[in-house]
């Protein structure tokens, strides 16, 4: 079921990923070789509960597993959902799932980031009241794979509110589908997922851990996007 919000709602919504945002970005400056996942975790969760808030994603439930952390963090070949541990540490190159690098990346993975960002971008661009979310899809489709990359084709974009995850789900790639039409009041998740090699990816032994069957770098850029009559409201830009 799609759930239409009012402009009240969506402002709520604003205020909300404001604060998400800040929060990343404290966390972003944190960020150094040496760092383990475990401690951008804890600072991500003191920063969320000290403004009166409660991470979202922490003991998420999906097939009677519930996520252990209040962040995701993923690097490398990594997708999404990464689990943060104390024996996970950060090195000079990585990229990591927050949107973000660890000082000096290689040629490669810049190119993949900024390929990665045009493509959430076209996407975003795409969002018309009135038109369809088949029209989304394929502009992120069309930015990455214009630029010789892949996009996972198992996790997709989705509507988003008081749930994590609303309908419609909004894929990366072409279905061969217009898919459902875009109205005000509609709220999305716009996620592509970009890889550098081969899109096939594997579950981790952790149960959440999606991570490229290649090895190649992979990156994951994300806005939550209102639908008015003005265009894309993009509601997580600081």
């Amino acid at each position: 079921m799609i759930l239409l919000k009012s402009k009240d709602e969506i402002e709520h919504m604003r205020r909300a990923n404001v604060m998400v945002a800040e929060i990343l970005a404290e966390v972003r400056a944190r960020v150094r070789p040496g760092v383990s996942t475990a401690e951008l975790d804890a600072l991500a969760e003191e920063l969320t509960l000290k403004r009166g808030a409660r991470p979202a994603f922490k003991g998420y439930t999906v097939a009677g597993r519930a996520f252990p952390a209040s962040i995701c963090i993923s690097i490398n070949d990594e997708v999404v959902h990464g689990v943060p541990s104390r024996k996970r540490t950060l090195r000079e190159g990585d990229i990591v799932g927050l949107d973000f690098a660890v000082g000096r990346v290689t040629p490669e993975a810049e190119r993949l980031m900024e390929v990665t960002r045009g493509a959430l971008a076209a996407g975003i661009d795409a969002i018309r009241a009135a038109g369809h979310v088949g029209d989304i899809s394929g502009a992120i489709q069309d930015a990455a794979e214009a630029a010789g990359y892949s996009l996972v084709r198992e996790f997709v974009g989705h509507g988003i509110g008081r749930s994590l995850h609303e309908d419609p789900q909004v894929p990366n790639y072409r279905t061969g589908a217009r898919g459902v039409r875009l109205q005000e009041g509609l709220v999305l998740a716009i996620e592509p997922m970009v890889c550098a090699g081969r899109p096939e990816v594997y579950v981790k032994e952790d149960g959440w851990t999606a991570a490229t069957r290649d090895g190649r770098l992979s990156a994951h850029f994300e806005h939550s996007v209102a639908v008015t009559g003005n265009g894309p409201y993009i509601l997580s830009l600081p």
